[in-house]
């Protein structure tokens, strides 16, 4: 790899050009320059790179995908808006060794190590921007500058003195591991030698049981601390000569609170660790809205890469939205627009290649609603041809139908690898499983004669209403795409009173962002109830032309399980979704509590006290310190942030909150607050926590600098470390913050 490899660069279905591409010396970047020429065309660093993909997994190419076979192909994902590099390799061996070499360097085996590459990454990557003339010296003008570029106004006398100590030539200049010391004697973290002074009776280790004590009583770890401790200590300690002594020094307390384990987000929730045998209605499902587009609502691109990303992030409900094409195939786009065209087949066969990437739970909805009535029955029949191929089940390839209730209420794990289409249906599933299903109501002999008239009457006019329904869907729907509908038929909604007498668990309804705060507003309980034994799906207003997003929390508080976003928009209402959806193992299922799983239940979000359980807890945030912020993007040259931290709880009404600490002037590089906030939450089950850094500014709006969100349920006490997030939710190593959480009842 280090060699140089002659692949393709591939940009369209004409346009792919022959690039040698080449691993520097520092395994850290890597440049690429065109083979007629020899010129070098552009170069990265691994840091960049998010995430490798094989195959035909990228919209360009699919559009190759008859000329380069998928085992010579794979595309490089970067973070942020940057664009995919799509690759075709000479030979399998070859795009073997690029995939696995690359996936080697940003996937390191252990958080220490990713901290550890990530630092000396960074360190590095500044080194080679400032070293203007590639000598690998820099003199301490040049230092001065490039702390400029690094978010650090620093006394000069200070950072002289710095300087002079990691000069261990006494040359007057800083070569490549003496700017190492610089860097290092840089980011000394006082707070963090304070707290491990508190402990250490030296001053310059602790031994098995201080750390014990410090995780005891500081990190709240109640079971097997001394245990834990020996893991942390074998785990994080650099030194070996410690690690035989069983004690954790300095720098390794340092790594371990850097690490996973030192995260504010508790390690044991990352992986699957909910129940996952309740009925699909039971959980929130991480859900998409015209998943195909990538850009705004009347004019944008469709593109198969909009599935894609989504599928990565977490995402388990799609929406594809079928019209006529040419010659009878199905294209998907957003209907009576301007939005590009992208061929059904292409959007199925990705759906198979990439479903189960990240998750094998069901995706419960390829949404075609309303859109699977909109070709006409040739197109459909194509449809379906397509849908078969990407494994969508009928029900008979699900399998036996069971007792009536495991039918109509099945789990994610029964659904485990399923694709379930959400569109229109003809008849319903106790139709084919029971016979007619539609029968008038049964009349007890002591109910009043006029009433049970009345209700005969009704019965016979909803009868006659569903049978004009029935034979309509008879006339526009092919009857082999309705077989494939089976755990979500869409239904109108008609209020929750007619949806208790009439509906099935096996249907859903869709409603508008509009009509569903109303809902709320007016009968939030039945709300609720409604959502504890049937699927209700929230799409955003059709005014929203320019992909903007809704508050999805005021959703979920009343138990809507598909609540869909526009995920290509940045915001804070998808840092809401991700910070929910980053749970349980990133499948796009979270369980929702046990008051919202009760047909019965009480529970208004208007009206905590409603709420069965304990009463509120208090959380306590002293927001610490910061390290290495980014800097604003197309900030001035030299400029250095102001940042502040903001702290945000989203939930019922009566929990919704914020705080913010004071800025620190001239400080993106290690600011320290030291300040406590405090709030009170009464339903913490339906609370997400997000973490804000802002660039203050008193004459215009404060800049985003970073963020991090996560459900309260996730929170681990005790002295954390934040890592912070882009505005797109990829991660910007390594800015983190340092606080200290207590939960309180």
């Amino acid at each position: 790899m280090q060699q140089g490899t002659l692949m393709r660069k591939v940009k369209s279905k004409s346009w792919k050009k022959q690039r040698y591409f080449k691993l520097q010396e520092d395994c850290m970047t890597i440049w690429y320059q065109s083979k007629r020429t020899g010129k070098t065309e552009s170069a990265f660093s691994i840091s960049d790179v998010e995430t490798v993909r094989e195959g035909h997994q990228s919209e360009v190419l699919q559009s190759v995908a008859e000329e380069f076979p998928p085992e010579r192909c794979f595309t490089i994902v970067f973070y942020g808006r940057r664009g995919n590099l799509d690759l075709v390799a000479g030979s399998a061996e070859e795009a073997q060794c690029w995939v696995q070499g690359l996936h080697q360097l940003i996937e390191p085996r252990s958080f220490p190590l990713t901290f550890a590459l990530v630092s000396c990454t960074w360190i590095r990557d500044w080194f080679q921007k400032a070293d203007k003339n590639k000598d690998g010296r820099m003199n301490f003008k040049e230092v001065q500058r490039l702390l400029k570029m690094m978010n650090v106004d620093m006394n000069e006398d200070h950072a002289l003195r710095l300087f002079q100590d990691a000069d261990k030539s006494e040359s007057g200049t800083l070569e490549g591991e003496e700017f190492v010391l610089f860097y290092k004697a840089l980011t000394q973290r006082e707070e963090v030698l304070s707290l491990f002074r508190e402990y250490s009776e030296d001053g310059k280790k602790l031994t098995l049981l201080e750390l014990a004590d410090f995780l005891r009583e500081e990190q709240l770890e109640d079971e097997g601390t001394e245990e834990l401790a020996m893991e942390l200590i074998d785990k994080y300690e650099p030194s070996e000569t410690a690690r035989a002594r069983h004690v954790l020094s300095a720098d390794g307390f340092l790594m371990y609170l850097c690490s996973l384990e030192g995260s504010i987000f508790n390690p044991q929730h990352r992986g699957l660790w909910q129940d996952m045998s309740q009925p699909l209605c039971h959980y929130f499902i991480s859900s998409s809205h015209n998943t195909y587009l990538i850009e705004d609502q009347l004019r944008g691109h469709s593109s198969i890469e909009g599935y894609i990303r989504a599928l990565k992030r977490g995402c388990r409900c799609l929406e594809v939205d079928c019209w006529d094409g040419p010659n009878g195939e199905p294209m998907v786009y957003h209907g009576h627009t301007f939005t590009s065209k992208i061929p059904f087949r292409e959007v199925v066969s990705t759906l198979g290649k990439t479903s189960w990437g990240n998750s094998s739970s069901p995706l419960p909805s390829m949404g075609m609603s309303p859109a699977s009535s909109h070709p006409q029955r040739y197109g459909q029949s194509t449809a379906v041809q397509g849908i078969s191929q990407c494994r969508i089940p009928g029900h008979k390839a699900h399998g036996g139908t069971g007792g009536q209730s495991a039918s109509l209420s099945p789990t994610p794990q029964e659904l485990k690898h399923k694709i379930l289409l959400k569109g229109k249906k003809i008849g319903r599933l106790e139709d084919t499983l029971d016979g007619p299903g539609d029968e008038a109501p049964d009349v007890s002999d002591d109910d009043n004669g006029a009433e049970a008239e009345e209700e005969r009457r009704r019965a016979k006019v909803r009868g006659t209403q569903h049978g004009s329904a029935l034979q309509k869907d008879k006339e526009t729907l092919a009857q082999a795409l309705s077989d494939c509908v089976i755990y979500c038929k869409n239904v109108p909604f008609r209020g929750f009173q007619e949806a208790r007498s009439h509906s099935r668990p096996s249907e859903i309804s869709s409603l508008s962002e509009a009509k569903a705060r109303k809902l709320i507003r007016d009968e939030g309980n039945e709300f609720v109830r409604h959502n504890a034994w049937q699927l209700t799906r929230i799409y955003p207003s059709g005014m929203r032309t320019d992909s903007s997003n809704y508050s999805p929390q005021e959703m979920w508080n009343v138990g809507c399980q598909i609540v869909a976003l526009n995920f290509q928009t940045a915001g804070m209402e998808m840092d809401l979704c991700d910070g929910l959806f980053s749970q349980n193992g990133c499948c796009g299922y979270v369980l929702k509590p046990p008051f919202m799983r009760d047909e019965e239940t009480l529970f208004n979000p208007s009206d905590p006290s409603s709420r069965e359980g304990p009463g509120p807890i208090t959380l306590t945030i002293q927001v610490i310190s910061g390290q290495q912020l980014p800097k604003v993007a197309n900030s001035k040259e030299g400029a250095i942030i102001d940042p502040l931290v903001r702290v945000e709880i989203y939930g019922v009404p009566a929990d919704q909150a914020h705080q913010e600490t004071k800025y620190i002037e001239n400080n993106g590089f290690n600011p320290r607050w030291d300040e406590t906030l405090q709030f009170q939450l009464h339903v913490p089950e339906l609370a997400l926590i997000r973490f804000v850094v802002e660039d203050y500014d008193k004459t215009s709006r404060n800049d985003f600098v970073g963020q991090f969100t996560l459900a309260f349920a996730n929170i681990k006490p005790g002295y954390r470390h934040i890592h912070l997030l882009s505005k797109d939710g990829t991660s910007i190593p390594p800015s983190s913050l340092f606080v200290h959480i207590r939960i309180t009842e």
